[in-house]
């Protein structure tokens, strides 16, 4: 009997600490808004956490997590060719989709910079930084679509025909953090993105 119960797990410790509380920093985002603005909120449960994570209970260095410049020649020249592919792209689908608008207008103020750098910073930090990294060390090249699955169901409540790109999306986010070392090239497009969606929503540009 005790043979057909018997196991032995060779868990990798940090695969599993990232994996648990990751999922478990989604969960509580989705369920409170402790400050009242979920910007601020966004900032501590996906940057704050994920670096004291890092530093007090890993204790490994930022950087190896994508937290620094890195590549910053590629990491500029990938920014500017996203913009110029993207900024057309976003449109159209903004505009011929009405969901788009009705979730994304309201979004528009004067506090809308600051409020989505804040609110961003944070998600990419835990998707193409902690996420990333942590996994590559022991799943390689697979960490890129593995840190997509969580990032896409993130995104569940959104406008539906965003939420569906959002795999290959967060797929191509990590692609440009594992070439660059840096979580910070995707967060700039991602910031780009989200701001141009909102002011397309708003009528900015009509």
């Amino acid at each position: 009997m005790k043979k057909h119960f018997s196991m032995k797990l060779n868990i990798n410790r940090e695969i599993a600490a990232i994996t648990i509380v990751s999922t478990l920093l989604i969960i509580i985002d989705q369920y409170h808004n402790f400050s009242g603005t979920k910007a601020y909120d966004r900032l501590i449960l996906f940057l704050f956490i994920p670096i004291l994570m890092i530093i007090l209970v890993g204790k490994k260095p930022l950087k190896d997590y994508g937290f620094q410049l890195g590549d910053w020649k590629a990491g500029l020249a990938i920014m500017a060719v996203s913009v110029v592919v993207m900024a057309p792209i976003l449109w159209f689908i903004t505009k011929s989709n009405s969901a788009m608008i009705d979730y994304y207008a309201d979004r528009y103020s004067s506090s809308m910079i600051g409020l989505v750098f804040l609110d961003l910073i944070g998600w990419e930090f835990l998707f193409r930084g902690w996420i990333l990294f942590g996994y590559q060390r022991e799943f390689g090249d697979n960490a890129i679509w593995l840190q997509a699955v969580p990032f896409a169901i993130a995104h569940i409540g959104k406008p539906e025909v965003e939420t569906l790109s959002t795999i290959f999306g967060g797929f191509l986010f990590g692609l440009i953090a594992w070439k660059t070392k840096s979580f910070l090239y995707p967060f700039l497009i991602h910031f780009f993105i989200n701001i141009f969606t909102i002011m397309v929503a708003a009528g900015v540009f009509a």
